[in-house]
C-alpha cells in the first residue's frame, strides 16, 4: 500500500482530479446532503459547513458498500451522523437516510425522506468525496431537476487527500471508476451528459492501461 501518487501517473491523476471538481462557489442552501462513502471527512466537512450557516438541516445518506462495511458496520449515514454530532451539530438538525447503496438512491431516497417530513427544498448542497462531485451533480440534475444544486468537498490538495485516505491505489482506482461513470451512466439514463475533454479521455485511458481498473463498471 502506497500513500503517494507515483510520479509517472501524477499528471493524469491530477487531470481527472480537477475534472471532477465542479468548482462551485458555495452559498447558503436549504439542505446539506452528505453522501455516504468510505471517507468520514465528508461528515466532518458537512459539520463545518453547517457551523458556517451554509444550511440549517443536514441529511446523511448511505447504507453500505463492500468498501465501507468494515469501517462503518452500522451504515455510512449512521456513522456520519455520529461524527457530525461529535463536532457540535445538534442531533435535531440531522436526518438520516440509511438505505441507499448508490448515488441515484442517495438522491431519490433523500428526496423522499424530505417530502415525508414536509420539507421541499429549492436548493441543496451535495457534500461528497472530491472526485464524486461531477457524478453527484449529473445524477441530481437528472433525478431532481427542479432543485438548485451546489457541490462541495473538503478543499484538500490531491496529495493531502491521498495521505489522509492512506491508500493511493484506492484513490486512483476510485477516480478512474468515477470518470468512466460520467459517460456510462449518462448512456444508461442515470445522469445528465457531461462534457469530457480530450485531455480527460487520454488521462483516463492511460490510467486504465496502467492497471487501475478495479472500479470500472
Amino acid at each position: 500500500m502506497t500513500t503517494a501518487i507515483p510520479d509517472d501517473l501524477r499528471a493524469d491523476v491530477e487531470t481527472l482530479w480537477d475534472y471532477h471538481d465542479m468548482h462551485h462557489e458555495r452559498r447558503p442552501c436549504d439542505v446539506g446532503i452528505g453522501l455516504g462513502s468510505h471517507d468520514l471527512g465528508v461528515a466532518t466537512f458537512t459539520a463545518e459547513l453547517f457551523r458556517a450557516e451554509m444550511f440549517p438541516l443536514i441529511v446523511f445518506t448511505g447504507a453500505n458498500a463492500p468498501t465501507t462495511i468494515e469501517r462503518f458496520p452500522r451504515g455510512e449515514a449512521v456513522h456520519y451522523r455520529e461524527q457530525a454530532i461529535s463536532l457540535g451539530v445538534p442531533a435535531e438538525a440531522i436526518l438520516i437516510e440509511p438505505a441507499a447503496t448508490n448515488t441515484g438512491e442517495n438522491i431519490e431516497l433523500t428526496r423522499r425522506l424530505l417530502t415525508e417530513n414536509g420539507i421541499h427544498p429549492s436548493s441543496v448542497m451535495l457534500i461528497s468525496r472530491p472526485y464524486q462531485q461531477r457524478r453527484a451533480y449529473a445524477t441530481c440534475r437528472k433525478l431532481w431537476p427542479e432543485v438548485d444544486v451546489i457541490c462541495a468537498s473538503r478543499p484538500l490538495p490531491l496529495d493531502e487527500y491521498v495521505k489522509d485516505i492512506g491508500d493511493a491505489d484506492r484513490v486512483i482506482n476510485m477516480i478512474v471508476g468515477d470518470t468512466q461513470r460520467i459517460t456510462e451512466y449518462a448512456k444508461r439514463g442515470f445522469a445528465i451528459p457531461q462534457d469530457v475533454s480530450p485531455d480527460v479521455e487520454i488521462a483516463f485511458k492511460r490510467l486504465v492501461k496502467a492497471g487501475y481498473t478495479s472500479r470500472l463498471v
